[in-house]
């Protein structure tokens, strides 16, 4: 069973569809006994940085996401869900994050004629032999929206990067800990072998 954190910050029933198509099954949930008996657990999400720390740290979420990650259960984070997982984020100055893994997030600085948000496919330079991307070739497309942009403080933790004015760390892997910033559910067919890798992953045995 994966646990989808629900911390009314959308884009939940677009991973729990992702998950149903390729078998595997799932809960939305906010509830921290549930988060911490499942076997892997996704924290997805789209929105600002600010209020979503705040509506995570009121619902004590908190509290969960450190108590699996740290216990060895498989853990996902997507988009917005990568971005918490770090220090800090430029568009909520003075906003603590979940301190999970290290770096800073940052602001995309657009050149003449580049579009922010960053929104559509983008390919990714693969680390050959990173975990959720076994099976994937290098080069594979894959779909992004967002305006900020992780700057892991550990390089050795990223697994994919994408290049759109500035180097974007895509995905990064430190134990059982991973997170992507594109959209796994919307990039089709490589979005689905990836949450099918996360999926294959073995963790601590939850006892419930």
């Amino acid at each position: 069973m994966v646990a989808i954190i629900d911390y009314n910050a959308g884009n939940l029933k677009s991973v729990e569809k992702a998950l149903r198509f390729i078998g595997e099954e799932s809960i939305i949930t906010g509830d921290y006994h549930e988060i911490l008996c499942a076997d892997k657990v996704i924290l997805p999400g789209v929105g600002a940085f600010g209020s979503a720390m705040e509506q995570i740290k009121r619902l004590e979420l908190h509290k969960a996401i450190e108590e699996v990650t740290e216990k060895g259960t498989p853990f996902l984070g997507i988009c917005l869900g990568l971005q918490l997982l770090f220090d800090g984020s430029e568009e909520s100055e003075g906003v603590e994050g979940l301190h999970i893994l290290p770096g800073a997030i940052k602001k995309i600085q657009g050149e003449p004629g580049m579009k922010i948000p960053h929104v559509g496919w983008n390919s990714l330079e693969i680390k050959p032999g990173a975990t959720l991307f076994q099976g994937i070739p290098n080069g594979a497309y894959v779909y992004y929206v967002h305006s900020y942009y992780l700057e892991a403080k550990d390089p050795e933790i990223v697994t994919a990067t994408t290049q759109y004015g500035v180097n974007i760390h895509g995905s990064v892997e430190k134990g059982n800990v991973f997170a992507c910033q594109f959209h796994p559910e919307k990039s089709s067919t490589v979005g689905l072998s990836l949450l099918k890798n996360f999926a294959g992953l073995k963790g601590e045995c939850a006892v419930c």
